[in-house]
């Protein structure tokens, strides 16, 4: 089995920070990259930053200079520094990981957190 549990959502005012965490955890062989994504209310869930296995990072346009993807030395927990909030980053935010669970897998594949909720008010 393989977890992806994410914290640190919360209320917050516009202009202020939140630091979310992402530990993936559970039969766990290699991971090729893990992303935070948000769904705001009546939209479609979007990406928002990545990071590959090499480190490289990655984020949408809406939150380039704003927002940034790290991990830990162990590669299996990642985090998203959301600085400047405002209120249209109001969204259920989730981590997902495309991993393989063991070496005899051909294949990755792709799990996903139950999500954590960040509210900015304006």
């Amino acid at each position: 089995q393989v977890q992806l549990v994410e914290s640190g959502g919360g209320l917050v005012q516009a202009g202020e920070s939140l630091r979310l965490s992402c530990a993936a955890s559970g039969t766990i062989f290699s991971i090729n990259a893990m992303a935070w994504y948000r769904q705001a209310p009546g939209k479609q869930r979007e990406w928002v930053a990545g990071i590959t296995s090499e480190g490289s990072t990655n984020c949408a346009d809406s939150v380039k200079g704003r927002f940034t993807i790290s991990r830990d030395s162990a590669k299996t927990t990642v985090y998203l520094q959301m600085n400047r909030l405002k209120p249209e980053d109001t969204a259920v935010y989730y981590c997902n990981s495309n991993l393989r669970r063991s070496a005899s897998e051909s294949y990755s594949k792709t799990y996903w957190g139950q999500g954590t909720q960040v509210t900015v008010s304006s």
